[in-house]
């Protein structure tokens, strides 16, 4: 097994994983892939919290990456217990009682440079040392679930770290899901599994996608910025109704399915960034540039059909410039 580019056998998902009965019913969902340890992030999902209280929040796997001081990590975990948390490939090699050989567990596919899966599975490897040091952490982060069912309005929305096959699986990046044989693979997995929404992240880019019997919405991530110019993460929000801050959404069976910008300190994130990972660190040399919001893609890049860019994306652009 190549560390950081190939999957675990126990990565792929079951064919029946999305066929129980939901976990619960909401009208507000909010789906918060990739924290990446940034505490900052978690305590504006807080405070978007305290305005909608009766919505629920699912943590869609990799709430840690950045987070090797041990008390930052166990502020995170603090963060998720009040909510369902899932693994991401992240949390599933922390949670490993021997190690599997996988590296981070990203799967990276082949366009990704060596060096980037060097120094992803060097930050594993820190983060490794942290749990190490805090007893019944692996144990914890072992015995979460890797997917959810939920219900929103009535309607069944899956959630997995990955895609619809492989808790690490890239079927739902941007690239992989511009191929129309690869979106009708994915819309007759819609059909097959009564499924009107698929939430993921992984792939820390983000995508949405709406097809004829399902939406697709990848929030790329929670604690990075993802967008040129922008110091925010993106949160992805499924509910009965619509949010005054989406940056796109699409409407199907009575939901709106959104992004939403998440505006998290982003001074105090950088000093806890620079601190844990000084320069010429594997973390500084793969994302310093990202956390600063040097970034070259766009929201509309990420609208591959069916989703639209909302108004309150240019009172955001204009907070940007100023």
């Amino acid at each position: 097994m190549r560390a950081g580019r190939d999957c675990p056998l126990d990565y792929r998902l079951a064919r029946d994983a999305f066929a129980d009965e939901p976990l619960f019913d909401c009208d507000v969902l909010y789906v918060v892939g990739g924290l990446y340890g940034n505490r900052q992030a978690l305590a504006a999902v807080q405070q978007r919290l305290a305005a909608e209280p009766q919505a629920r929040v699912v943590f869609n796997g990799d709430a840690h990456w950045f987070d090797r001081e041990p008390q930052i990590f166990q502020q995170i975990e603090q963060g998720l217990a009040a909510h369902l948390a899932l693994r991401g490939n992240v949390e599933t090699e922390l949670g490993r009682a021997d190690a599997s050989g996988a590296g981070c567990g990203c799967a990276y596919p082949m366009e990704v440079d060596d060096a980037v899966v060097e120094r992803s599975n060097a930050i594993q490897q820190e983060l490794n040392r942290t749990v190490q040091d805090l007893p019944g952490m692996a144990a914890r982060l072992a015995a979460r679930p890797s997917t959810a069912l939920v219900s929103v309005a009535g309607q069944r929305v899956a959630i997995s770290h990955g895609d619809e096959q492989s808790l690490a699986g890239w079927n739902c990046s941007r690239e992989t899901l511009s191929d129309p044989q690869r979106q009708q693979q994915l819309d007759s997995w819609f059909a097959a599994n009564n499924v009107q929404v698929l939430a993921t992240s992984h792939t820390c880019s983000a995508v949405a996608l709406n097809l004829e019997h399902g939406a697709l919405i990848n929030n790329g991530a929670a604690g990075l910025p993802n967008f040129a110019g922008g110091r925010y993460g993106l949160l992805s929000r499924i509910a009965s109704t619509p949010h005054p801050a989406a940056l796109y959404r699409c409407q199907r069976a009575g939901l709106f399915i959104e992004a939403l910008p998440l505006n998290y300190d982003h001074t105090a994130f950088l000093a806890d960034f620079d601190r844990q990972w000084p320069a010429h660190s594997p973390a500084a040399l793969s994302y310093h540039v990202r956390v600063l919001g040097q970034l070259s893609d766009r929201p509309e890049h990420a609208l591959l059909a069916g989703f639209s860019l909302c108004q309150s994306l240019c009172a955001l652009e204009a907070l940007t410039d100023e």
